[in-house]
């Protein structure tokens, strides 16, 4: 009995010695198997265009297949909610916007996650404005027509958005206190169905982001009418931007960007935020982002992590003023 107690000890620090190799070794293999990318809105919208322009570039930089999984529901928080409670791996990601990221936690009181405690930023990918967009049975050439229409018709005029709290509710909201307007919103479970909808006469405008809505105004399927950006968009040039018509101070410009649990290894980050810089700094991604509409606007893990600090109280002020909190 006294040898075996005096074993013990040993045993003990050879399992810890086994378990620390091992997941050192995992650590230097990363990543040895494919890896996940959770969006939480469905299939077909701006989140789902944008991974799959990066996809197949990321892939040879990173060595593994990139599977893109869909977990829709509540404006991105139930895919947000999935990752958090994922294994700080670096097998699984979320692909987050605005909305997710710096929004809801504004938006909802009962949030279940929290961006800076629960995520470990790992790379921004894109800034984008939104485009303002009606039906093209709406009576409206211009923003000014659009809303002179809007305040002849209050509360007839439905806008459609990727769900409650997220950007393409809130610019709205935020169109409306400026010109003094009554829309009525309905929220859908991402941007897709929104823009079925909307080409459907469901629905009579949105706020989204450019790539997509400049694919559907380009097949003559919808009209733009303005964007937030402070400049004009290479992807909808003859689109004069909200400054342009005097009507609204709205410049609002979103952001899309890859998270992974809290307490992932600072290597894996690394090697998946070098990746990601990798792909973004191909020509070739960026000149496909640009004519799409997005700005290629990568920042490593740490300039990710702070830019996530400065856009969440900034965004918390604005929807305090558009009074878009959801119980």
């Amino acid at each position: 009995m006294p040898t075996l107690s005096l074993r013990r000890p040993k045993l003990v620090l050879l399992v810890c010695l086994i378990g620390f190799l091992t997941s050192t070794n995992s650590v230097a293999d990363f990543p040895d198997k494919s890896i996940k990318i959770i969006i939480g809105f469905p299939a077909g919208g701006p989140l789902d265009a944008h991974i799959r322009l990066l996809t197949e570039r990321l892939q040879k930089s990173l060595g593994q297949t990139i599977v893109i999984d869909y977990k829709a529901g509540a404006g991105g928080s139930v895919g947000a909610q999935f990752v958090a409670q994922s294994p700080a791996d670096g097998y699984t990601l979320l692909l987050a916007n605005t909305g997710t990221m710096v929004i809801n936690p504004a938006v909802y009181s009962q949030l279940p996650y929290n961006t800076l405690r629960d995520f470990q930023a790992i790379a921004r990918t894109a800034q984008q404005p939104l485009a303002l967009i009606v039906n093209n049975d709406v009576p409206a050439k211009t923003l000014k027509e659009f809303i002179d229409y809007a305040k002849r018709n209050p509360g007839k005029i439905n806008y459609g958005s990727a769900g409650n709290g997220g950007i393409s509710h809130l610019v709205p909201e935020m169109l409306k206190q400026e010109t003094k307007t009554f829309m009525v919103h309905i929220p859908y479970r991402g941007s897709a169905p929104a823009f079925m909808d909307l080409m459907a006469g469901q629905v009579q405008f949105m706020a989204e982001s450019i790539p997509q809505a400049a694919t559907y105004a380009k097949q003559g399927k919808l009209r733009a009418l303005a964007v937030t950006s402070a400049q004009r968009n290479p992807a909808l040039p003859d689109v004069p931007t909200v400054l342009e018509t005097g009507l609204a101070k709205l410049e609002v410009v979103g952001f899309y960007g890859i998270l992974a649990p809290k307490n992932t290894p600072p290597e894996i980050v690394e090697k998946l935020s070098n990746a990601f810089k990798l792909t973004i700094e191909s020509k070739e991604i960026q000149q496909r982002m640009i004519a799409q509409g997005a700005d290629p606007a990568f920042l490593n893990a740490a300039d990710f992590t702070n830019f996530l600090k400065i856009e969440m109280p900034r965004w918390a002020n604005i929807v305090k003023q558009a009074g878009a909190k959801i119980d």
